[in-house]
């Protein structure tokens, strides 16, 4: 089917019910552009919660006129949601036409039973997102909406499934299995040519069979295709092949439909570990929520394809989508980058853990979810883990089993090809042990005290092997989530059992990645997480301990942010992120990390996903004779900090000494310089300059020619610097964007993790001397973005949509 985007001409408000539209009382409708966050420009206050980001409820309705006329009479018509969240219903002309439950869930609504076919067929969507979600999920149409189209005889959506059955130096085996589908009546013969071609342009292989289909019995094609000297794709080598299935009907083409695909194999076992085209591959990985920051929820296509990008540029090989399925943006991006996916089902089945959420759904729908999951990536080279769940307390009951081994079962159903993983929490699973008579047998005082350690001490007990075994079992590969300390006590226990870290804190990367690389068994780590998120606000905060807040689980309001990714919600990379780039082996440079001088001399406390509450700056305002903690990361056997033309000691640093050299530094307007040396010999060096004179503000934007399409973005950031390009910190002043010609401000925030600034607004204030804007094309032309602030000249970058 012709697969239309459908994603302009639309309109929003706040859900109103017939009888207030009839008495005036609902709010005007609102243009919109999909996809669209409808609760990110709702007001927040503190009677909401953090887990939300302290934003309320939202219920929000939408609307939008059919590009339908009365030659469509004789096609098969039909709406393709890629996600609505939340509880969406949708009503075609006034009638309900379809609804679903889980805000991630792919949906296909038929439209032809509904139509008038005079130009003024009406869709609205519908739909809320209440106390649901543990993180920020945002509201409304927030991935993408097509318009299928096809004959009466047509392949069907998503309908071309491509597998590589057999792959070497001299050939591959590539199976295609298409699904062709009669709406009319009588029986229909076609002929279904498909090619396969490869990254070049080149034609690598082709088939053509008759196929004959009767109304409402679908008729599967099956094509084995031989390829020639195959060009594999691989995280090294991300080659694309595209399949063109083309459904005739003598010598006419009636419907065509073109996937994109990847040829590669894959294979898992404990002594190898995951092999792709038969190479081990240990995963690098990184857990990621599905909101992109500055814009919410809204999967706009080119800010997923972004984020891929800056991940994979800072040494990770691969993304657990957290936790819910990955957007169809982000998994192309994927492909083309070559980072592998864990994609990840749902945070619940049938026990809750929002008041609201979809538990009460679960029993329902599980299959259509698991459908729907694994039909939209089954052709994405990319994905070699399906995840059934996240954290699911009922895994250690005999009832949880019974579900795991039914949603593994589901899922190898629809894909024999991949494998099946979940990613199992021992302290939710036996909570009530831990907490009850037995909590003095295992050891275990109270989590509160540090919770890492009580996840340690907790997971490693006979207790947790023997309540999560049968859960366990019915996987390919045991996710364990904090649960590092099974490691080397399975290799023993459960030798066929095969382990990934599903989620680890980032502060033991080093520990981790030790453990991966010295245990065939244990094919990767995903830290918790790649990527700064909206939502949990404050998890990964740092505060004195004198503040009254400090200690709890979350950062009271206006903090908005988690605080806890390699990269921050704007694509900067983060202190942590440089220490896993060394402890991964990926950086020979060492990298330094300055405590800010706001900390000098306090004591602080921390949960146990944050990081120091550092920066990779020297560029201070004020701090002029501060001492300063300093952190060298280095895989050298020694690091020198030099300030100015003054040494600051030598320390060692290494493996041996977890990657790291502290240094106490009295701040000064001097370079401060780090020098990496093994054997004596300099291996590499860093410097980090102060600021010095005035700053200004300037804009660069990512890329300066764009698509002329709604899915394109320009990423502009915007810094105060001063005349050498070094951004100053402890100097933030607001900014006032302006876009001027074919786009428009989608959006605008800084990284700060607390804050009660809008993202939607034209006005934001830098932190850390930073703020980025994102325009969105809304046609061919020329889109001029100007930004001012207080005692700097106006900056302004030009980019061009074609």
């Amino acid at each position: 089917m012709r697969r239309t985007p459908f994603t302009t001409g639309w309109q929003f408000r706040p859900h109103a019910n017939s009888f207030a539209e009839m008495h005036g009382a609902a709010q005007p409708w609102r243009d919109v552009v999909l996809p669209h966050d409808a609760t990110l420009g709702q007001p927040r206050d503190a009677e909401h919660g953090p887990g939300a980001g302290y934003f309320p409820p939202t219920a929000v309705d939408y609307r939008a006129v059919l590009p339908v006329t009365g030659d469509d009479r004789d096609q098969v018509l039909a709406l393709h949601f890629e996600g609505v969240y939340r509880s969406a219903r949708v009503l075609v002309n006034g009638q309900l036409a379809a609804t679903w439950s889980s805000g991630w869930t792919e949906a296909v609504v038929p439209l032809a039973d509904h139509l008038r076919y005079d130009g003024t067929d009406e869709v609205r969507v519908l739909c809320r997102a209440g106390r649901d979600a543990r993180w920020y999920a945002g509201a409304g149409i927030h991935r993408p909406v097509h318009l299928l189209r096809g004959p009466l005889v047509h392949l069907a959506a998503d309908g071309v499934r491509v597998v590589t059955e057999e792959l070497d130096g001299s050939r591959a085996v590539v199976s295609v299995a298409s699904t062709v589908v009669h709406a009319g009546r009588g029986l229909a013969s076609r002929t279904l040519r498909v090619r396969l071609v490869d990254h070049a342009g080149a034609v690598v292989a082709e088939a053509v069979s008759p196929v004959t289909v009767l109304p409402g019995e679908p008729a599967v094609v099956r094509q084995r295709l031989l390829v020639a000297d195959p060009a594999p794709w691989s995280p090294t080598s991300p080659r694309l092949h595209t399949v063109e299935a083309v459904l005739l009907d003598g010598d006419v083409e009636t419907d065509t439909e073109t996937v994109t695909t990847g040829l590669r194999t894959l294979s898992l076992d404990p002594e190898r570990g995951l092999r792709i085209n038969g190479q081990t591959v240990l995963l690098r990985g990184a857990c990621v929520h599905s909101d992109n920051g500055v814009l919410g929820s809204a999967a706009i296509g080119r800010a997923d394809e972004r984020r891929v990008e800056l991940l994979a540029a800072a040494g990770f090989n691969a993304l657990r989508s957290s936790h819910n399925p990955m957007s169809r943006a982000m998994l192309a991006a994927c492909d083309r980058v070559g980072v592998l996916v864990m994609d990840e089902l749902t945070d619940t089945w049938t026990h809750g853990k929002s008041i609201e959420d979809d538990a009460g759904h679960f029993a329902d729908t599980w299959r259509s979810d698991v459908a729907s999951m694994v039909r939209r990536g089954a052709n994405h080279p990319s994905i070699v883990l399906w995840s059934i769940g996240n954290e699911i307390p009922e895994v250690s009951d005999p009832h949880g089993a019974l579900w795991s081994r039914r949603l593994a079962e589901a899922v190898r159903a629809e894909d024999p090809t991949r494998f099946v993983t979940n990613g199992v929490n021992a302290m939710l699973a036996v909570i009530e042990e831990a907490r009850g008579p037995q909590a003095a047998e295992l050891g275990i005082n109270t989590m509160l005290t540090d919770m890492g350690e009580f996840m340690d001490h907790l997971s490693a007990t006979e207790l947790v092997a023997r309540r999560t075994e049968e859960s366990f079992d019915v996987l390919d590969v045991a996710g364990m989530n904090y649960m590092e300390a099974r490691y080397a006590i399975d290799r023993e226990l459960f030798p066929r059992r095969v382990i990934v870290g599903s989620e680890t804190f980032a502060t033991k990367i080093d520990r981790l990645w030790r453990l991966v690389q010295d245990h065939p068994h244990v094919i990767g780590d995903f830290t918790w997480t790649g990527w700064d998120y909206l939502g949990e606000a404050g998890i990964g905060r740092v505060a004195d301990s004198e503040d009254p807040a400090a200690g709890g689980f979350h950062g009271p309001f206006p903090w908005l942010l988690a605080w806890c990714g390699d990269l921050d919600i704007t694509g900067h990379r983060r202190p942590a992120s440089y220490y896993r780039e060394t402890v991964f082996g990926l950086r020979t440079a060492p990298a330094i990390a300055v405590v800010r001088p706001e900390r000098s001399g306090r004591t602080t406390v921390s949960t146990p996903w944050a990081w120091a509450d550092s920066v990779a700056d020297w560029a201070f305002t004020g701090a002029e004779g501060v001492p300063l903690t300093v952190e060298v990361y280095s895989d050298a056997e020694e690091v020198e900090l030099l300030l100015g033309d003054r040494s600051m000691g030598t320390a060692p640093a290494g493996e041996a000494h977890r990657f790291r050299a502290e240094f106490t530094v009295p701040w000064a307007a001097e370079d401060l310089v780090a020098v990496a040396r093994t054997g004596g010999a300099e291996t590499g060096r860093t410097v980090l300059r102060p600021a010095s004179g005035p700053v200004g503000l300037v804009a660069t934007a990512d890329r300066t020619v764009l698509r002329a399409d709604d899915a394109d973005l320009a990423f502009v950031a915007l810094a105060l610097t001063d005349a050498a390009g070094t951004v100053a910190l402890g100097v933030d002043r607001q900014v006032t964007v302006t876009v001027e010609g074919a786009g428009t401000l989608a959006g605008l925030g800084s990284a700060a993790p607390a804050t009660a600034e809008s993202y939607l607004d034209a006005v934001h204030t830098t932190f850390d001397g930073r703020v980025l804007a994102i325009v969105r094309p809304t046609g061919a032309g020329t889109i001029t973005v100007t930004a001012t602030a207080e005692g700097c000249a106006p900056a302004t970058v030009t980019v061009t949509a074609r």
